[in-house]
């Protein structure tokens, strides 16, 4: 096992392989400052995660009962998944954003407004049949609340504030609750999911606690830029390879973005069309298997360049209608 140490400061890192979608393995940091121990991310909940931490821990002489905090990147389900198992073992205080912690709550109100507000969602972008797979799962949730909620000692933590010596910076896109945490003595900066070294992050759409849908490819290019302002020796990512040099990764990723927004643009050229069109055009079977991460996807951009003006819409029928702006600006790709 890989440890890194710095100034009386050390990161095991635990790197878990696994066939989870596309993404290698599932990354989640024991930070031990010699007197105290932090966890960063919990992994997923698989017994076989749930083993291959605790062998980490003892490799270190350490257990989970020495655990002092957790602090969570996002609320997805492969960076929170041991939540569970650790809390029954010690009541630990969990530092998250608060807007993870509105979802981990299984907020009743919150979560039958998401689910409206994906209904709304899908029938505006002309995808109402084919989402009712992703429906379905949001109505199961629903029904599953009480079965799904992690009730813990939550800290909400904010852009600016400081856990153990880790600064948090607010780094939205991926999920609405994103957040990285900097150590600026080491130049040490943990992202979750906002950069990963062998493949791109999705952007994901959302609503805000009112309802309001969030830009998420607009908020993920804002957080990408953000971070390679920061002087940064290591990058630790929820997957994958810890990463040396990330700015040059960072520009090489909106560079991919700048892409993604020409070939859309592209794809509107012959003829005005809904959003699950393009969809279908653009990722042809993922359509399919991957579709709520792929419908996040086209909304964001076409959101993305809807706010830039180089796109148009206009409702029919209910259903959205995308077009390319008759004043259209190639370089407002560039800007944000």
């Amino acid at each position: 096992m890989q440890i890194i140490s710095s100034r009386e400061r050390h990161v095991y890192p635990v790197i878990f392989p696994t066939s989870y979608g596309a993404i290698g393995t599932i990354n989640f940091f024991i930070i031990n400052d010699g007197g105290s121990l932090t966890l960063i991310d919990t992994g997923i909940d698989h017994e076989e995660c749930w083993n291959y931490f605790n062998l980490v821990l003892a490799e270190q002489g350490c257990k989970v009962t020495d655990i002092d905090r957790i602090i969570l990147t996002h609320h997805h389900e492969d960076h929170v998944g041991l939540l569970k198992r650790i809390l029954a073992i010690k009541n630990i205080p969990i530092y998250a954003h608060p807007l993870a912690i509105l979802r981990l709550q299984m907020d009743v109100d919150f979560f039958r407004m998401r689910y409206q507000f994906f209904n709304d969602l899908y029938k505006e972008m002309d995808c109402f049949h084919d989402a009712q797979p992703r429906l379905e799962r949001l109505t199961r949730t629903l029904n599953e609340l009480d079965d799904k909620r992690l009730i813990a000692n939550y800290i909400p933590i904010q852009e600016g504030d400081n856990v153990n010596s880790l600064e948090v910076f607010e780094t939205p896109g991926h999920s609405p609750d994103s957040i990285s945490l900097y150590d600026q003595e080491r130049k040490w900066l943990f992202t979750g999911d906002l950069v990963l070294n062998e493949s791109s992050t999705n952007a994901i759409v959302d609503p805000d606690q009112n309802g309001v849908r969030l830009k998420s490819v607009t908020e993920q290019r804002k957080s990408l830029a953000k971070c390679a302002e920061i002087d940064v020796w290591l990058t630790f990512p929820g997957h994958q390879t810890i990463i040396e040099n990330h700015k040059p990764l960072i520009h090489q990723k909106i560079g991919f973005m700048n892409r993604k927004c020409e070939r859309i643009l592209t794809l509107l050229t012959e003829k005005p069309q809904t959003a699950s069109s393009l969809a279908k055009q653009y990722y042809r079977s993922k359509y399919r298997t991957e579709f709520s991460l792929v419908m996040s996807e086209i909304i964001g951009y076409l959101d993305y360049l809807e706010e830039h003006q180089l796109v148009e819409k206009k409702k029919v029928d209910g259903v959205w209608i995308y077009s390319q702006s008759l004043e259209k600006n190639e370089e407002a790709i560039q800007e944000d």
